[in-house]
């Protein structure tokens, strides 16, 4: 009775909790959600893909407090987080070369889905108790299915309290310091080392966070494409010096997605885990259909919903798409040169870890690319923060108002310690139960608000 009263074995309960959840219902929610949206939409992330891209450099003037393009980058800089690195290592180990290709899926389906979300974060904006303009989910379900749905508004928002708290992205880049720096130098792994670090990632995000979303949306529409940029630049390295194991690499990312293993039972049970494992790991990277990226583009100085949601289709795209997709290439390049092994499903191994060992091996000058990764972490990590935090506040301040919503800034800072300590496995299972809570509340109010958009749409693209 005693282990089970323990931390260890509550930890264990939550983290077994979960993955039950987590795995195919969260898979029918987005996945499913998301090919609806797609043929509903009548595939409009593939048939005016060229048409988001153009409406990044159209300005407005309506009410709101950033651009529609630093409204992107606000939102991947959310999104392209430690997910799209320690993520993808995760899949890789947990479902093989195979997951990345729902990976893809997901990108395609997210993309419809950000559709849906960014074309109604303009189309239901609310006001705060200031008088404010502002968007999100909460907003969604109190403007477009009416004040009765405010209990569902306050679900969301206090599940988002917990999903916005950057769990993942502290708890990574705490071990990526251990693995690159301390333990090299004989620093033992010990919770005063990861208490030290948490206090470093506070005294960065700090003054940042504190400046508001003017001052995050400015950053993040500087740093986003520096850091894709420079990511893409380190792994066409990659690329470019394994060019003759690069076949093998996608071969088994095609081979993996249809495995069939065991006869006809093994053969759907594998094909699903394999799904389920990609699509989850997708989910926590581009956030579609969780609701999170419509706080930020209900900002945005926007007064054409539809035209907010071409831009915000391109978040999936950027992170599930190209992001991801350069992590997978330079871990199984690796692996498929011989130069690193990745570990069995159940292994203590963390996923940063994994990458930063794939990269370390696959550029040939010592821990070299291991070091390069690590700046790469850096800027993926702080970025996913600084947006954070203004999701969080924005829960807050619906909860108990703009009075009460800088101070969310200051448990956020507090909580990044706390979680720059937890273990792992506790801190992934937190991270997906919120996201999934969080997503049952948005995607219902996407589907049961879905006929508007539609008939938006249909008149947007016919005008324009």
């Amino acid at each position: 009775m005693f282990n089970l009263l323990s931390f260890e074995g509550v930890s264990q309960a939550f983290i077994k909790f979960s993955d039950m959840l987590c795995t195919y219902p969260e898979f029918v929610l987005l996945i499913g959600g998301g090919l609806f949206f797609l043929f509903y939409s009548g595939f409009v992330p593939i048939r005016y893909f060229g048409k988001a891209v153009k409406s990044l450099g159209k300005k407005d003037d309506s009410p709101g407090q950033i651009s529609s393009f630093q409204a992107l980058m606000g939102a991947i800089a959310a999104t392209v987080g430690m997910g799209s690195i320690a993520g993808v290592a995760i899949a890789l180990m947990l479902g093989g070369p195979g997951a990345i290709f729902w990976m893809w899926v997901s990108a395609i389906v997210g993309m419809a889905t950000k559709f849906f979300e960014g074309t109604l974060a303009i189309m239901y904006k609310g006001k705060d108790d200031r008088g404010e303009v502002q968007g999100g989910p909460m907003y969604m379900i109190t403007e477009g299915l009416g004040k009765k749905w405010k209990p569902l508004a306050v679900f969301f928002s206090v599940v988002g309290l917990i999903g916005t708290l950057c769990i993942m992205q502290a708890n990574q880049f705490t071990e990526a310091v251990i693995t690159i720096f301390t333990k090299p130098a004989g620093i033992p792994d010990t919770l005063l080392v990861k208490f030290i670090i948490g206090c470093c990632i506070v005294a960065v995000v700090a003054p940042v966070i504190l400046g508001g979303i003017k001052r995050i949306a400015k950053i993040s529409s500087k740093i986003v494409p520096l850091m894709v940029g420079l990511y893409f630049i380190l792994v066409a390295y990659i690329i470019l010096t394994n060019l003759s194991v690069v076949p093998q690499v996608f071969g088994d990312i095609f081979r993996g997605a249809f495995s069939f293993k065991a006869g006809a039972g093994g053969a759907i049970g594998s094909f699903f885990m394999v799904a389920t494992i990609g699509a989850r790991r997708a989910t926590l990277v581009n956030e579609a259909g969780v609701g999170t990226a419509s706080m930020m583009h209900g900002a945005s100085k926007n007064n054409e919903p539809v035209r907010e949601g071409l831009v915000a289709m391109l978040g999936p795209f950027c992170d599930s798409g190209i992001v991801c997709t350069l992590t997978a290439v330079a871990i199984l390049i690796a692996s498929a040169s011989g130069g690193y092994v990745i570990p069995a499903a159940g292994s203590d191994v963390k996923g940063l870890e994994i990458a930063l060992n794939a990269f370390s091996a696959s550029v040939n000058y010592g821990r070299l690319g291991g070091y390069l990764l690590m700046v790469m972490v850096f800027f993926f990590a702080f970025s996913t923060m600084f947006s954070y935090s203004y999701y969080g506040m924005k829960c807050t301040s619906y909860l108990f108002g703009t009075k009460y919503g800088k101070y969310y800034n200051y448990f956020f800072l507090a909580m990044l310690i706390v979680c720059a300590m937890i273990p792992l496995k506790l801190a992934v299972a937190v991270i997906d139960l919120a996201y999934l809570l969080m997503a049952c509340a948005t995607m219902f109010t996407l589907l049961s608000l879905s006929p508007r958009v539609k008939k938006a749409a249909r008149e947007y693209f016919k005008k324009k």
